[in-house]
């Protein structure tokens, strides 16, 4: 199901809340990824938060599953003060890029599935994928070049930007709609086109160059079950 929409303006607030991920770090005993290298099916289970974000924006009207607990959110934008962050302001100013729209850690999956803690920036201009380890640059992705984004119709975390170009990225975060939301009104801004927005409980997505996979939800008692599986 697609939909193209207009977003309500965002206000800032004080002392937001950070992120809170329910699924295993990367670097904790007994994390994995959500599907393995030898293909087999793996599934996971992201459970709603009560600092999610709000699920009342028009695109989500009659298609999401909204959480109790994230109405009337108000966004802020920048949740990591990227000016006091030399390393992150060092890479904006060598694209030439300076206004910063949004700014979080996300959990990125790769394509073998493992997740990853990195930072997301979102400038008027383009999409940045941050290493907050190594303070490296692991991918910029212009705006005109992403096609689509592509979400579940449930109260998950999750979200897909495919980029036609070159290869999609799978990613979760409890501020998801805002992300939406933002990339919608950057990429209007920018060359006044609508960015198309998907929803779905199962789509696919390009992992790598040659790598297709199908991402699942299903609803369960207490959250939302999703499945990765190889194509």
């Amino acid at each position: 199901m697609a939909y193209r929409y207009k977003s309500e303006r965002r206000v800032q607030i004080d002392e937001p809340q950070p992120p809170k991920f329910d699924a295993a770090d990367e670097d904790s005993p007994g994390s994995r990824g959500v599907d393995g290298d030898d293909g087999e099916e793996n599934s996971m289970r992201f459970k709603p938060s009560a600092n999610n974000v709000t699920e009342d924006q028009e695109p989500f009207m009659g298609f999401k599953v909204r959480r109790k607990a994230s109405l009337h959110r108000d966004y802020k934008g920048d949740y990591l003060d990227v000016p006091s962050h030399p390393f992150l302001m060092k890479i904006l100013q060598k694209q030439g890029d300076k206004q910063v729209l949004f700014a979080d850690k996300v959990l990125k999956f790769t394509g073998s599935g493992k997740m990853k803690r990195r930072i997301l920036m979102i400038t008027d201009f383009a999409l940045y994928i941050v290493d907050p380890e190594t303070d490296a640059l692991k991918r910029r992705i212009a705006l005109a070049a992403v096609e689509k984004m592509c979400l579940s119709e449930l109260s998950d975390n999750f979200f897909a930007v495919i980029v036609p170009t070159e290869y999609d990225l799978l990613m979760a975060s409890t501020r998801k709609t805002e992300i939406v939301t933002v990339l919608v009104e950057a990429t209007k801004s920018a060359s006044d086109y609508e960015l198309e927005v998907n929803f779905s409980n199962r789509f696919e997505y390009n992992a790598a160059a040659e790598l297709v996979k199908e991402v699942q939800f299903e609803e369960i008692e207490g959250g939302v079950k999703t499945k990765i599986t190889r194509k």
